[in-house]
């Protein structure tokens, strides 16, 4: 049977496996839809991703992005962490930015120091939040929907909410019934008060998966807040953003715009390397 190679990564955290974890399988072009999906819900990881050829003119590699249950067109942390690994296994990576195409198209990733950052896709889904949905969000989050701030839509590939709440400490309260939520990405995020919470952050997040999971640390919501919040002056151009702190994980997502791009990013670190046979 044949052999890939394999690495599993840590994205978003400069501390060992307290981001979010994402296996890679290097050199998959010969591995068809059913095997992709069967290796990806095994692992059971929030995604897999898998290494291909490029396709598209100007991509350096193209990647194809798991769930345990279905494909995705976009993900960040999968971007991120497949970035890496391509650069680990690159005979000549490009000096300046890399592009990945994917599901969504081609995404620009540039190195930052130790950190890597893409360029936050367009959403393909903004605006005002129903109050039929919203008012269902709140009663699943167990909080009035008096206390949502502002919501909106803030799609990218995953079809992801966003919600605003007060503060950190309120996010940080939650106890959703995922029950409730059955079939919808929903993110929470609330400031930091630097009296209470320090400054090592401004935002936190957390990230309630249409799996009825809660998710460690998450790029393509991050992405999608980003626009909102900074285009609507809740947030500024560059902060740092929180997740996983209620799972003991230490996510930190740094936001940037430059121009007309908003780029995340954070660390990722190689915690397992080796073969696998499928």
């Amino acid at each position: 049977m044949p052999t890939y190679s394999f690495q599993q990564v840590d994205v978003f955290s400069s501390q060992p496996m307290r981001g979010n974890p994402l296996a890679v399988v290097i050199g998959a072009d010969d591995l068809d839809d059913a095997q992709m999906q069967a290796f990806a819900n095994w692992t059971n990881l929030s995604e897999t991703t898998f290494l291909l050829k490029p396709r598209a003119a100007g991509a350096d590699y193209r990647v194809r992005i798991f769930t345990p249950i279905q494909e995705l067109p976009f993900a960040g942390h999968p971007t991120l962490g497949s970035a890496h690994v391509w650069l680990s296994q690159a005979a000549s990576a490009p000096e300046g930015e890399i592009v990945q195409e994917c599901g969504a198209g081609l995404v620009r990733i540039r190195r930052d120091g130790r950190r890597l950052a893409f360029a936050a896709p367009p959403l393909l889904r903004s605006g005002p939040v129903d109050q039929s949905l919203l008012d269902r969000i709140a009663e699943a989050l167990g909080i009035p929907a008096t206390m949502i701030e502002d919501a909106n839509w803030v799609e990218n590939g995953p079809d992801w909410i966003g919600v605003l709440l007060p503060s950190r400490a309120d996010v940080l309260a939650l106890n959703p019934d995922f029950s409730r939520l059955a079939g919808l990405r929903v993110g929470v995020c609330g400031r930091f008060d630097p009296s209470r919470d320090g400054g090592d952050a401004h935002i936190e997040v957390r990230a309630f998966s249409n799996r009825g999971t809660e998710d460690p640390v998450t790029g393509s919501l991050n992405a999608g807040l980003a626009q909102w919040l900074i285009g609507s002056g809740i947030a500024p151009e560059s902060y740092i953003a929180a997740q996983g702190t209620v799972l003991s994980r230490a996510g930190r997502v740094h936001v940037d715009k430059v121009g007309d791009d908003i780029w995340v990013g954070g660390e990722v670190a190689t915690c397992i390397s080796g073969t696998l046979t499928l």
